[in-house]
């Protein structure tokens, strides 16, 4: 849980960051540089020879929907959304996870739907109303297709890793974003908006602290953590970062205006639920 605890903390401050100081930057060649990133760093770990070819091929298969799918909606989805909506609107994600451990096995875990639940009702909480029109149901699709590539790719890398316990994810991490870049890489080949590649210093240096940190170490921590979770736990863990995104996003980048005690309420009910989702989840792994 702590793997977990950790990257929640980095990727809640990823939501405004890209919202913000990337806003208008091509999202298919953010994503692309992001995953390239991550591989990169953790390609001094990569012992190719631990595992056979056809196990490659799965890795790389997993990272190309974990990853590279995932990301190429999510940064799209900002075209449509502010960053606190993209947060809020990931909140289906935890379902997703437990239906698709849950289709895997060929069973029903209530307990895991309930953790679920509780975490996806906590982060409705935080912003059930307000919630514009229009574009926003384009952004709304594009993060729910997101949440089933994330759910899919950690279910999937756990599995895995559950029957390959002797290898250290680190020498096999490399496999799983490349995957991510050449998906990733193929839709910014195809799509990219070439005039929206000139990048300003700050820029820069938010793409790389998004590829190595964000991604890299928390895409890495995450898996880690996800291997030694249950899925209930893991549910509820995939939408604690949806109070600290709304969080950041609405004060810390400035998309809020002042707060009705109303609105606070609402704030510290959320984190309450999600919180229960995690307590409930801590039950006998699976």
């Amino acid at each position: 849980m702590l793997y977990l605890a950790i990257v929640s903390l980095i990727w809640a401050f990823s939501f405004g960051l890209i919202g913000t100081l990337l806003a208008g930057v091509d999202p298919y060649f953010i994503a692309t540089a992001r995953l390239a990133c991550a591989t990169l760093l953790f390609l001094p770990f990569l012992r190719p020879h631990c595992i056979r070819v056809e196990e490659r091929f799965k890795l790389v298969a997993y990272g190309s929907i974990q990853f590279g799918l995932m990301y190429v909606c999510y940064m799209h989805a900002f075209r449509y959304l502010p960053s606190h909506l993209v947060a809020l609107f990931s909140v289906l994600t935890p379902v997703y996870v437990v239906l698709i451990n849950d289709l895997r096995r060929r069973r029903f875990s209530r307990r895991y739907l309930m953790a679920a639940i509780l975490s996806v009702t906590g982060a409705i909480a935080i912003k059930a109303d307000g919630v514009p029109v229009g574009d926003v149901w384009r952004g709304f699709a594009l993060m729910q297709v997101a949440g089933l590539s994330f759910a899919y790719g950690q279910i999937a890398y756990r599995d895995w890793k559950r029957r390959h316990r002797s290898i250290p994810d680190k020498q096999v991490f490399s496999f799983l974003t490349f995957g991510g870049t050449v998906c990733a890489g193929a839709s910014c080949m195809f799509f990219t908006d070439r005039d929206a590649l000139l990048l300003e210093p700050l820029q820069g240096l938010a793409i790389l602290y998004l590829g190595l940190i964000a991604s890299g170490v928390g895409f890495f921590l995450w898996n880690k953590g996800a291997a030694r979770s249950n899925a209930g736990v893991l549910a509820a863990f995939n939408n604690a970062v949806v109070p600290l995104g709304v969080i950041l996003s609405l004060f810390a980048f400035g998309e809020a205006e002042d707060l009705s005690r109303q609105d606070f309420l609402c704030l510290l009910l959320g984190v309450f639920l999600v919180g229960g989702g995690v307590v409930v989840g801590r039950g006998k792994r699976a």
